[in-house]
């Protein structure tokens, strides 16, 4: 008999960890090579875990809810091969528990470790400290910092270091282990219903992922809202006179979407500016133009999966890439990486006949543009013959943005550079 080790596998360029969320096998349990063993999550996106190998599930040494870095053993399968094997584990529980923290321990100077997870602000001299002497963000977060407002400060990383080196790695081990046998839990009581007639629903694991960033996004970011309405007629009817031929010759149905993201991709060339994050006291522009298009989900959670280089598409690559992700995230098999990297993210509210919205910002971007309904409205038309009054289509385009590095001007001045793209749409153009 043998031991195989299964490895959370790497799910794409930018997802480093993720979070077990089932498992689908107990162990003793029988498992088949391409069988999932287990469900994990990444930001919001679920998938499984199948085994490469047959045999039995010996040992689980993760648990539901842990978090698990790509390429670490999440669990041990016998197998009848003999051409990959593993130490055995001591039976212990306190003795396996010692040298999975080891092992950790070991391996994060290896892998890379995000972060941005920290609740503190972390200057960078002190993210490559703790790079490269192998510090975890929870060693970070113990730190108190002697700076301004609690700040770690170099003298502080370094201290830290310093003390740790000269104690076992066993005995922060041990230490980790009994505070996590005495440690109380404590587990908030079910609301509940006065009248009795009430039905309380615990939230899902994505809805509270939701909520979560949701209020740590208004915590964050300094919201201020810029409108401005938008003549779309030229736009509609080329849709009404295309859409039958483009379906045809491209096998894809053409919707408004991916024309909006057209227009808002190059005005992101036009102004850099609002193509951004923001990591404490730095701004970091994105070589990239990413768009993330916000979907509703049948279960009525909302995701966020990303156009990669968005600038790059001409309209028929970007309605296949919109009609993908759309379509894949209604079916639920998105990809962990499909939903990271997006640098600005744009949601259609017209979709459920809202005029306009004020939408939060996808951290760590610092905007987001919602589409208003479009609606046929009076409109005072300009010619050189005189003006008139005549039937448009109109929309409303709504801009979030973060001020505390987006200004006015620069806020404003980008979704009207939108609404032009938008307003100039060639009506003799081909696909």
């Amino acid at each position: 008999m043998a031991r195989f080790e299964l490895k959370l596998p790497k799910m794409g360029e930018s997802v480093a960890e993720a979070t077990i969320t089932n498992w689908l096998k107990q162990v003793g349990d029988k498992i088949e090579a391409d069988e999932a063993v287990l469900e994990i999550a990444t930001d919001k996106v679920d998938s499984e875990v199948p085994s490469e190998v047959s045999g039995v599930l010996v040992e689980q040494l993760f648990g539901k809810d842990d978090l698990v870095q790509v390429g670490q053993t999440i669990a041990i399968i016998e197998t009848d091969s003999v051409t990959e094997t593993v130490q055995e584990i001591p039976a212990p529980v306190a003795v396996a528990a010692i040298e999975k923290t080891v092992d950790a321990a070991k391996e994060a100077v290896a892998v890379p470790v995000d972060f941005s997870n920290s609740e503190k602000f972390l200057s960078p001299l002190v993210k490559n400290i703790a790079k490269e002497e192998g510090v975890t963000v929870a060693e970070l977060e113990s730190i108190s910092g002697t700076g301004k407002d609690g700040r770690v400060t170099k003298n502080d990383i370094l201290e830290f270091v310093k003390e740790r080196a000269s104690q076992p790695v066993v005995s922060t081990a041990v230490a980790a282990v009994q505070k996590s046998i005495t440690a109380p839990v404590v587990q908030k009581a079910a609301p509940v219903s006065l009248s009795g007639g009430d039905e309380i629903i615990e939230m899902d694991r994505m809805r509270k992922l939701i909520a979560g960033y949701m209020v740590a996004s208004v915590q964050t970011s300094a919201h201020v809202q810029s409108f401005i309405e938008v003549d779309v007629t030229n736009i509609v009817k080329w849709r009404e006179k295309n859409k039958v031929a483009f379906e045809k010759r491209e096998g894809e149905k053409l919707t408004y979407t991916p024309i909006f993201m057209e227009a808002v991709a190059k005005a992101l060339k036009d102004f850099p500016g609002m193509n951004i994050s923001v990591d404490g006291d730095f701004i970091i522009k994105k070589k990239n133009i990413n768009l993330g298009m916000a979907a509703s989900l049948p279960n009525g959670n909302l995701i966020v999966p990303v156009i990669k280089n968005a600038d790059q598409l001409n309209l028929v690559g970007m309605a296949k890439a919109v009609n993908d992700l759309g379509s894949r995230a209604k079916a639920g098999k998105l990809k962990p990486d499909d939903t990271q990297g997006g640098t600005y993210t744009v949601t259609n509210v017209g979709t459920f006949g809202s005029v306009f919205g004020t939408p939060i910002i996808n951290q760590p971007q610092v905007g987001i543009l919602a589409l208003g309904a479009i609606r046929k409205m009076p409109a005072v038309i300009e010619t050189p013959e005189g003006d008139f009054i005549g039937i448009r289509q109109k929309m409303f385009l709504s801009h979030s943005y973060d001020h505390r590095v987006v200004d006015g001007a620069l806020g404003g001045s980008f979704v009207k550079r939108v609404a032009e793209y938008l307003e100039a749409f060639d009506v003799d153009r081909d696909f």
